[in-house]
C-alpha cells in the first residue's frame, strides 16, 4: 500500500506535527503511568484500524519493557488477567472515548467512575488527552493511508 500523502516529507504536515506533538509533550510528560499511555494508545488504535500506529505504539511498548504476552492481549483485555484495574478502568475509557458514535451519551459514568477511583484529576486530564490525541493521528493516518510495518520505535518521540 502506497500513503495518500507523504505526511513525513510535507512542509505543512510538518508544521501542524509540531503542534500536536508540543501539546502530546505534556501528556507524555504527566504522572500518567507510561505502560498505560501505551496500552491506551494501542487500544484505540486497533479499534480504529489504524495499521501505522498500532506498529509504532506495539514496537514502542515492547521497546519500553512491556511483555509481549499483555501486548499481544489488549485487544482482548476483558478476558485478559494480566491488566491491573488502574489499566483496564484507563482501557475502558479509551474505548469508549474511541467508540463516541456507537454510544448515545457517549462516555458513561461508570467508566469515568472506574477511572476516577484509580487517577487522579490531572492523571485523568491527560488520560482524556491521550485519547483525543491518538484518535486524532488514527484518522490521519487511516485517511491517508500510511502503511505499517516499517516504524523503528522511538522513532517519533
Amino acid at each position: 500500500m502506497d500513503a495518500r500523502v507523504d505526511l513525513f516529507g510535507n512542509p505543512f504536515a510538518g508544521k501542524i506535527f509540531k503542534y500536536l506533538a508540543a501539546a502530546g509533550k505534556a501528556v507524555t510528560e504527566s504522572t500518567l503511568p507510561v505502560a498505560t499511555q501505551h496500552l491506551v494508545t494501542l487500544r484505540a488504535s486497533q479499534i480504529n484500524g489504524c495499521g501505522f500506529c498500532v506498529d509504532m505504539h506495539a514496537k514502542d511498548a515492547a521497546h519500553a519493557g512491556e511483555s509481549a504476552v499483555r501486548v499481544n492481549l489488549v485487544a482482548a483485555w476483558r478476558e485478559a488477567t494480566v491488566f491491573t484495574d488502574a489499566e483496564r478502568a484507563a482501557l475502558e475509557l479509551a474505548e469508549q472515548g474511541t467508540r463516541i458514535a456507537d454510544a448515545a451519551g457517549g462516555v458513561t459514568d461508570e467508566a469515568w467512575a472506574a477511572a476516577a477511583e484509580h487517577y487522579d484529576e490531572d492523571q485523568l486530564v491527560a488520560l482524556v488527552c491521550l485519547i483525543a490525541f491518538i484518535n486524532a493521528a488514527n484518522r490521519i493516518n487511516v485517511v491517508t493511508r500510511q502503511p505499517a510495518g516499517h516504524y523503528r520505535p522511538g522513532g517519533h518521540g
